[in-house]
């Protein structure tokens, strides 16, 4: 059963104790993040007008991703590889702004700096492969089931990334968490390292319609908590008619460090300032990038990204406009500090909730 849609003033006013609070580095695990460079991080997240002032200026600057003519396309018939300058001039800008954010004093500069809890999530979701030579970062809701499709094939594991069957996150996969801290060290210096990010505000809604109107073990673990919680007489939920509004409120009232991965900040799960990442892929240049990743780590020509599932339902503009525009706009304001990182680093912009653009 999917979850009906939110209606305006359903939510409850986010309790202080859930907002993210700034923590010097290795203090109690919480992420490292100055007050100043939180203003920074909005003002950066705010890229749609930091793309159209530097269309005219970066022209001439070689991006740090590959251009057009260095993506290549497996199969045939995939995305274009884009070359564009507002592509260019956004990859100069995601480059650019993490190393200006990691290089600040207060930021890790290896995944040794960071409190033991924060380690251990990173290095539980570095995926290895020895054999290409590469760590990938796996994201929930940013494709992470084909990523691992691909590893187990070109481990030998699976036989094509085709095969129908339902997909095994732990079996048959390398954790970079399960190695000595000398062969951690080793990879993480000498392996290509990569990761693919997306829209945070996108990636909530992608796991909310999945999680909790599709997912029956996460509506009996989380959605009945949220309902009791946050619903008026709501002991008797199944966990499947969980709102949006209740969903993001929750978010804000659970610790960073304790969340589930699925919406978890991306910054939490891969810490890209802990980890020095060589390319940075994004969920609306899946194709693209994906084939520019397979080219890198040189896997057999065969091996392409996989066609989405028929079975998915993506999150269109039109959605997320119409889930956006229905949650009160105090709990999006909230949200966005807890996930300003995000944002920031990977040059998202912030959600339009102006009543203007929610009327159309």
């Amino acid at each position: 059963m999917l979850p009906r849609p939110p209606f305006p003033g359903e939510v409850r006013r986010a309790a202080a104790a859930g907002r993210s609070r700034s923590r010097p580095r290795g203090a109690g695990g919480g992420t490292a993040l100055l007050p100043s460079m939180l203003m920074f991080g909005v003002i950066l997240a705010s890229s749609g007008l930091l793309l159209m002032i530097e269309k005219g200026i970066l022209a001439e600057v070689k991006p740090l991703h590959p251009a057009a003519g260095e993506l290549s396309r497996r199969g045939g018939g995939g995305e274009e590889a884009a070359g564009d300058l507002e592509y260019e001039v956004l990859r100069d800008i995601r480059n650019r702004t993490i190393r200006a954010v990691c290089g600040q004093r207060a930021m890790p500069r290896s995944v040794w700096e960071l409190p033991a809890g924060q380690r251990r999530t990173v290095l539980r979701h570095l995926l290895v492969s020895d054999k290409y030579r590469f760590l990938y970062c796996y994201v929930p809701k940013v494709a992470c089931s084909n990523w691992k499709r691909i590893l187990k094939v070109l481990d030998g594991a699976l036989e094509s990334v085709d095969v129908k069957l339902k997909m095994d996150h732990k079996s048959d996969l390398v954790f970079l968490g399960d190695m000595k801290p000398d062969e951690i060290s080793y990879r993480l210096k000498n392996y290509y390292k990569f990761i693919f990010v997306r829209n945070p505000m996108e990636r909530l809604l992608s796991a909310y319609r999945n999680k909790f109107g599709e997912i029956k073990e996460y509506q009996q673990k989380y959605g009945v908590e949220i309902v009791r919680r946050y619903r008026k007489n709501g002991g008797n939920s199944a966990g499947d008619d969980v709102t949006f509004s209740e969903f993001l409120q929750y978010l804000l009232d659970e610790e960073v460090e304790r969340m589930n991965e699925h919406w978890m900040p991306i910054y939490n799960l891969c810490q890209p300032c802990a980890v020095r990442y060589d390319f940075i892929g994004s969920y609306e240049r899946l194709n693209a990038d994906a084939d520019y990743v397979l080219e890198r780590v040189q896997s057999p020509s065969f091996i392409r990204f996989p066609e989405r599932q028929s079975w998915y339902k993506p999150v269109t503009a039109e959605t997320l406009h119409y889930y956006l525009c229905n949650t009160q706009r105090r709990l999006i304001k909230e949200l966005i500090t807890k996930y300003i990182m995000d944002f920031s680093l990977f040059a998202y912009p912030l959600p339009n909730i102006t009543s203007e653009f929610c009327r159309q």
